[in-house]
């Protein structure tokens, strides 16, 4: 890190203008810009990386369409789609409606019951425009009830597939690297993968298939660095031992997995941090230090779950949305540089934990000294990339250039990445930076817009919806 650190001071600057005037440059271009010039500047933006990131619910719903309706992709499997009801009692459960399973599920259904599920293939265009709109929170009223209850469990066999798996995950590599992200830590598991015929596949030799495909030209040459954290469902009756297992995964495996998470709704009855404190003690008796980036504090009310999350020894928490209900916790973020909270403005506001993004604690954290950056969440359920992030913060929250790089900074900085592979990124991300400011300080502002006018970004839904931009998938 100290490397990393003379190098960034010594780098020289291969921008026209220097680094104090781009401040400058910047805000003129944010002023002048249009609100899609703004947004195509900000695709542009070198952003570092992304730490908070649910890969099963980050997949965009197109991207599912078109892997697993190409045999190719699936390993010659085929998937189905529950969208013709008979006479079944459970018709009116949403959660059913476009459940998606694979052939040998479908296989031991009875007679009765393979009516209703249909191959996605042959769904008609109003049954693919609902099935692709059943895994994304797109309509007024969706928020969190639909996004815990409903959304996840239609996901059925999709990611038990490990050819679909890997498809999904190296799309979902290509399309961080467009945005400019070098790094990205997902919370992705090998476990419970079947093949075509329903027999689980060895853990190890599943690994050795996801490194050869990660080793494929269309993701290699992206150049984005990609870790994992293996997530424990917090209010699982089976969460212990699963934390157990899930230790001596990672530490036999430290190359690709860095770390854990725990998620799930923190109010359940078994959801409380406490919970986990011994057995995080006996397991850190028994192995080197595992990093641990933890949810927190995602909840409507005061309580003390992120004083207890770092009690447990997380050095990142994910979400803190209720960190002025205790005050006390605050002050000690606000003066120590070890904790980072992993900020996701969209979700937040989505699932109605601050529907009110004006009134979210972002900006007082990152103006009083408590280490943030941003992340995508589940991007895919929200229809949403990074860029969106970062567009809702600078117009919500007036960010100076200073403060919009230093999130990209935070969030290689306090990455769960050995310190080698740290130094690198950090390295990477000045140098995209000074081409970055090289690149928009040619001319005057007038020609600095020009140049946002050429970035070929790509939007989803959400911009769409929010804010009318519609720049179609290159």
């Amino acid at each position: 890190m100290r490397f990393a650190r003379l190098f960034i001071f010594f780098l020289p600057l291969v921008s026209t203008l220097p680094g104090s005037e781009f401040a400058a440059r910047y805000h003129a271009i944010r002023e002048a810009a249009t609100p899609e010039q703004l947004y195509k500047f900000l695709y542009a933006l070198p952003k570092g990386g992304d730490l908070h990131n649910h890969f099963g619910g980050s997949i965009i719903p197109e991207w599912k369409w078109e892997i697993l309706t190409d045999p190719n992709r699936t390993g010659g499997d085929t998937f189905y789609a529950r969208t013709r009801f008979n006479v079944s009692p459970d018709a009116v459960d949403p959660r059913v409606r476009n459940h998606t399973i694979r052939q040998h599920t479908y296989d031991k259904l009875d007679d009765q019951k393979r009516l209703e599920y249909v191959p996605l293939s042959e769904l008609t265009e109003a049954e693919r425009e609902d099935w692709l709109n059943a895994f994304r929170l797109d309509a007024p009223g969706e928020g969190r009830y639909e996004f815990f209850e409903h959304t996840w469990s239609r996901l059925g066999d999709i990611h038990r597939n490990p050819h679909v798996r890997f498809e999904l995950l190296a799309e979902h590599i290509k399309a961080f690297a467009a945005e400019g992200l070098i790094y990205l830590e997902s919370m992705f598991g090998l476990h419970t993968m079947h093949d075509n015929n329903g027999v689980r596949w060895d853990d190890e030799k599943l690994l050795l298939m996801m490194e050869r495909r990660l080793a494929e030209p269309d993701v290699a040459t992206t150049g984005l660095e990609i870790r994992f954290l293996e997530t424990i469902l917090r209010f699982s009756p089976d969460a212990l031992k699963d934390l157990e297992i899930t230790y001596a995964w990672i530490n036999a495996h430290r190359d690709r997995w860095v770390g854990i998470n725990m998620a799930g709704i923190e109010e359940s009855g078994k959801g409380y941090p406490l919970r986990f404190l011994e057995t995080y003690r006996r397991l850190r008796a028994q192995y080197p230090t595992l990093p641990l980036s933890i949810h927190a504090g995602e909840m409507d009310s005061p309580d003390r779950n992120i004083r207890e999350t770092l009690l447990l020894g997380a050095s990142r928490i994910g979400h803190g949305v209720n960190i002025f209900g205790d005050p006390d916790t605050l002050l000690m973020l606000q003066h120590s540089d070890r904790t980072l909270i992993e900020i996701q403005l969209i979700s937040n506001r989505l699932l109605e934990y601050v529907p009110d993004l004006d009134r979210h604690p972002f900006p007082e954290l990152l103006r009083t000294g408590v280490p943030v950056c941003l992340n995508t969440d589940d991007r895919g359920m929200w229809d949403s990339n990074m860029t969106d992030e970062y567009y809702t913060a600078v117009t919500h929250f007036n960010l100076s250039w200073e403060e919009l790089i230093s999130l990209g900074r935070n969030s290689l900085r306090h990455a769960f990445a050995d310190s080698k592979t740290k130094a690198k990124l950090l390295e990477r991300y000045e140098e995209n930076l000074q081409a970055f400011e090289a690149r928009f300080s040619q001319g005057d502002v007038a020609a600095a817009l020009l140049e946002a006018d050429t970035v070929p970004a790509v939007t989803y839904g959400y911009a769409k919806r929010t804010w009318g931009f519609d720049f179609s998938r290159k």
